[in-house]
């Protein structure tokens, strides 16, 4: 490597330095690993975690007395944008921003000094450069969001024109629904950026003066996009085709399935239709196996529940049940679960409504009412095919409940899950459904209670030191340090960056409880003494409560109090 290199690389590295970010120690690490490598000596501080990207940008800003910009604040007009071309954007990582008093296009370049980057952009653009220098990933990020937005609005534009101001109520051409048509495009445009924003789900909702289209991410909404009101029908009818819906109904609710190919991945979606009054709006549950870990170790369990856990779905017998709202995470831990049992001694079996991971070794049931297989009907056919664990999908009904119940107590391992709000709500559900107490106490084993809560972004959230009057509220103890593990406390809070597209959060984790039923306890539930008893007498017993399992959390650095009053009540 030349004495030139060298030289520029410690320059770098004396700023850092300079600027109290790394350590001599670790800028000589890296150094060592750049000589090996002959990769950049910022690249390899960011991706060791040694440095922020922010300080790596400053530095380089002092280093090459050049302008640096965050594209998270200064959010670049796409129709400007889209003066360079996207090809030539996406190949040199280049985004255009605005233009200087002297005629020169500012634009955001990952290589401010590639002067054949330079050139291409003089040459696409017809102006002169000024270049500044952006984050890469940033630049990607924003890229992809100006151009496939582009798409987006293009092809809604051009089915507004096809379909005519008035066409609300009915289709004027369905060609637009065929697979070259606008509609069609914009619906794998809409699908394509759920995927990389990592949406869970989206809502298409009919508005009084159009469509409003948001995501779920992380468990929570937001705005996405507004279509015009002429491409309702059309958009609406495309969903209920590939959903194998009846396209002229739309009158009560509707629901179905389907799968769809985006990109190289192939992804199921659950689509529901609910009519309103300013038309009907429809919800598509976005099932990703590519997205999520069905590996136990992965649940995030604090190690006391999770050894409370184990026991009871290890045991050869008995019922395990899985409790929370929709949404919060009951199917993973059913299936991460079934992981941990599977192998070629256990013969396991499920009945679902939808079978939504499928795994090998295990053979799964589709539901289907209408054929007559129901829970109840799947799960007393499963029963006499000789299973060592029985998956069931939900318990909604008391016949369900029943057999359910009279399987876990004739030598099976049944699973499922149950809409309670804790697990001490629990067996009083089961029985205000019509289970008798003493089934209840003999057949149930175990209930695990579970949310799921937003993760800090580990890129750029920092200390925080909560108000103790909010923690008070809270319930924070500083017994929980001692029951949790935990050597210090570690409060953060969530700031944004290009990584957690600017929320401050990126991903979820489980928060459980995991209630053992107990001699005392099943004494407790054939006394039909209240939920609120149980739970006391369950903590006595070594049961960590959703809250507290959050709060522990939470001091660990994970989450933020805020974020944990908005999961868990």
């Amino acid at each position: 490597m030349s004495d030139s290199a060298t030289r520029t690389r410690r320059q770098l590295g004396d700023i850092l330095i300079a600027n109290g970010v790394v350590s001599v120690e670790q800028l000589q690490i890296a150094l060592e690993e750049q000589a090996r490598t002959k990769r950049r000596l910022g690249d390899i501080l960011v991706e060791s975690g040694t440095l922020f990207p922010g300080d790596l940008y400053k530095a380089l800003a002092d280093q090459q007395d050049i302008e640096v910009v965050d594209l998270d604040n200064q959010r670049p007009d796409p129709i400007f944008a889209r003066k360079v071309p996207e090809p030539l954007a996406r190949r040199i990582k280049a985004v255009a921003l605005s233009e200087t008093t002297d005629g020169k296009l500012r634009v955001a370049m990952a290589e401010p000094f590639d002067v054949f980057a330079i050139d291409d952009l003089r040459a696409a653009t017809g102006s002169r450069i000024l270049p500044v220098l952006g984050s890469q990933e940033q630049l990607e990020r924003v890229i992809n969001s100006i151009y496939e937005d582009g798409k987006a609005e293009e092809a809604v534009r051009n089915a507004a024109d096809a379909m005519g101001p008035g066409d609300n109520n009915g289709l004027s051409e369905m060609g637009e629904l065929t697979d070259d048509g606008p509609i069609v495009r914009f619906i794998d445009l809409l699908l394509k950026r759920a995927i990389q924003e990592r949406a869970s789900d989206i809502h298409v909702e009919a508005a009084e003066d159009g469509l409003r289209i948001r995501f779920r991410v992380d468990g929570v909404l937001k705005d996405v996009m507004r279509s015009p009101k002429s491409v309702q029908s059309g958009v609406l009818s495309r969903f209920k085709i590939i959903a194998e819906l009846d396209i002229a109904e739309k009158r009560v609710p509707q629901d179905g399935r389907t799968s769809v190919k985006i990109g190289d991945r192939v992804v199921d979606l659950r689509v529901v239709t609910v009519p309103t009054v300013y038309g009907e709006c429809v919800v598509l549950r976005i099932l990703d196996q590519g997205t999520n870990s069905l590996d136990i170790d992965d649940l995030g369990m604090h190690p006391r529940a999770r050894k409370r856990f184990e026991w009871a779905y290890n045991k050869p017998a008995g019922g395990v049940l899985v409790t929370g709202p929709t949404g919060s995470g009951k199917t993973t831990t059913l299936y991460s679960t079934l992981n941990a049992l599977n192998d070629p001694t256990t013969a396991i079996v499920t009945v679902e409504d939808p079978v939504e991971y499928r795994i090998d070794g295990i053979k799964q049931m589709q539901m289907n009412v209408k054929a007559g297989l129901t829970f109840a009907s799947s799960l007393r056919a499963i029963l006499r095919a000789d299973p060592d664990v029985v998956l069931v999908g939900e318990i909604r009904d008391i016949e369900t409940a029943q057999i359910a119940a009279e399987a876990a107590l004739t030598g099976h391992l049944v699973l499922s899950t149950l809409h309670t709000n804790d697990s001490a709500s629990t067996p009083l559900r089961l029985i205000e459904m019509g289970l008798e107490p003493f089934m209840v106490t003999a057949s149930i084993t175990c209930i695990v209670a579970q949310r799921l809560a937003r993760r800090l972004c580990a890129h750029c959230a920092e200390p925080d030191e909560p108000d103790p009057a909010d923690l008070k509220a809270a319930g924070w103890q500083e017994g929980l340090i001692r029951t949790s593990d935990l050597t210090e406390v570690n409060w953060r809070r969530p700031v944004g960056c290009s990584k957690c597209g600017n929320s401050g959060f990126k991903g979820r984790f489980g928060v459980h409880e995991v209630l053992l039923v107990s001699p005392e306890i099943q004494h407790m539930i054939l006394s039909h003494t209240s939920a609120v008893d149980i739970k006391r007498q369950a903590q006595k017993e070594g049961m960590l409560t959703m809250r507290q399992d959050g709060l522990i959390k939470a001091a660990a650095g994970m989450t933020t109090i805020k974020e944990l009053a908005r999961s868990v009540a």
